[in-house]
């Protein structure tokens, strides 16, 4: 017989186990992950600035950019992409930052910054937004992706142990810069510079949003 699947009693209850435990009044409860959400609730960027060497090799950093890759991805697009960069590419950065801190006229103390953050970094995975052709998917949804991509990495990095940080700033928008040093094309930019490292410190914990200020709720 076809078109038909045998559910055993075993494949209720085990369904039951999926869905969790139930309340006093038989609703059903979802099964809290709580090591996720204590992760969540405690996770701080490491500022790129206090991290060194070592940083995960390829081995160690492909579980986090396959973690990073399953991310919200309306119509399936994958509207991003990595760029791994390791030591030697993050040098000739810092130096394509200024030669075209300088094309560009920019202050020495831009440059300087941007600089740094190539230049200091022991390891740094570029993401960068794809934007696809599609008629049912908006732009703008393909960016909201790709910047979920930045945090799901950010994240990932974190809970892999190691210090992680998402930095931009003036090079990530430059067209000229993006596609000399990084090899994109028109339909690419660079969401963000994700920089993964070993953390020589852990930074103090900052002010967090207040949700009640910036929540509401509506019931009818």
């Amino acid at each position: 017989m076809t078109g038909f699947q045998l559910i055993t009693l075993k494949d209720i209850l085990g369904a039951q186990d999926c869905m969790g435990a139930t309340d006093d009044e038989g609703d059903v409860m979802p099964d809290v992950n709580n090591a996720v959400m204590e992760f969540l609730h405690t996770r701080r960027s490491r500022p790129a600035k206090l991290l060194q060497a070592p940083a995960p090799d390829r081995e160690a950093l492909k579980p986090i950019l396959t973690a990073a890759a399953r991310t919200p991805d309306h119509g399936k697009l994958e509207p991003w992409r990595f760029i791994v960069l390791e030591k030697p590419a993050l040098d000739r950065l810092a130096r394509a930052v200024d030669h075209c801190g300088a094309e560009t006229g920019r202050s020495e103390e831009d440059i300087a910054k941007a600089r740094q953050q190539f230049a200091d970094s022991p390891l740094c995975v570029a993401v960068i937004e794809v934007q696809k052709p599609s008629e049912k998917i908006p732009a703008i949804e393909q960016t909201y992706s790709a910047g979920a991509v930045c945090l799901a990495l950010l994240n990932a990095a974190l809970a892999s142990g190691w210090g992680a940080n998402w930095l931009s700033g003036w090079p990530s928008h430059d067209c000229d810069f993006c596609q000399s040093a990084l090899g994109l094309v028109d339909n690419e930019r660079v969401a963000g510079f994700i920089h993964i490292g070993t953390a020589s410190a852990v930074p103090p914990e900052r002010p967090r949003p207040d949700i009640d200020a910036i929540t509401t709720w509506l019931d009818t």
